[in-house]
């Protein structure tokens, strides 16, 4: 009866490392490093219109604990109407409709979505509200990301652009917001 019970034991042993032993799955590389403190003090971005569009504005941004603060006058839009505002990957707006600006910055490869409210990219930020004049009063708080410094999370040397529509926030892989409308570079005054 030992010997049988002993047999027993060490057949399913063999057998469960038998079945555990198949191909190693390979492992997903993990995120990019991302660093925590801006190099830059400030940096300017000087909105330039897009798609025969009438938008411009000029736009500073410091860094904060956390992120980078975003602020400044954005002209030119619909009256009343929203729309949507976000960093892309490329420092380029030389193309008409600033498609040379490429995707939203997304270095963690995530999914597009609302800032603060899940996943999202880390250009993702909410939706500008024009006034009766069409002007928009810049007061963002981009988190998660520096100014300056060269790491994944870098903003400075990309671009802002604004778009004719509002951002979704669901659809991929950027929010449905239409046309882009102004672009501008981010550059490091200091």
């Amino acid at each position: 009866m030992r010997q049988r019970l002993f047999l027993l034991t060490a057949t399913s042993t063999l057998l469960l490392a038998a079945c555990s032993s198949g191909p190693a799955t390979k492992a997903e590389p993990p995120p990019p490093p991302v660093a925590t403190v801006s190099t830059a003090k400030l940096a300017e971005a000087n909105l330039a219109p897009a798609s025969a569009s009438l938008v411009s504005g000029r736009l500073a941004l410091v860094p904060e604990a956390g992120g980078v603060h975003i602020t400044g006058v954005i002209g030119g839009l619909p009256r009343g109407q929203q729309a949507a505002f976000h960093v892309h990957e490329k420092g380029d707006c030389s193309a008409m409709d600033a498609s040379s600006a490429g995707g939203h910055f997304n270095p963690a490869m995530q999914q597009h979505g609302r800032a603060g409210a899940g996943v999202h990219h880390a250009g993702d930020m909410d939706n500008l509200q024009a006034n009766a004049e069409g002007v928009v009063h810049v007061d963002v708080h981009l988190r998660g990301v520096t100014l300056g410094g060269g790491a994944a999370n870098d903003v400075a040397g990309r671009a802002l652009v604004v778009h004719a529509a509002a951002d979704d926030y669901r659809s991929q892989p950027a929010g449905n917001a239409g046309a882009r409308v102004a672009c501008a570079v981010i550059r490091v005054v200091r």
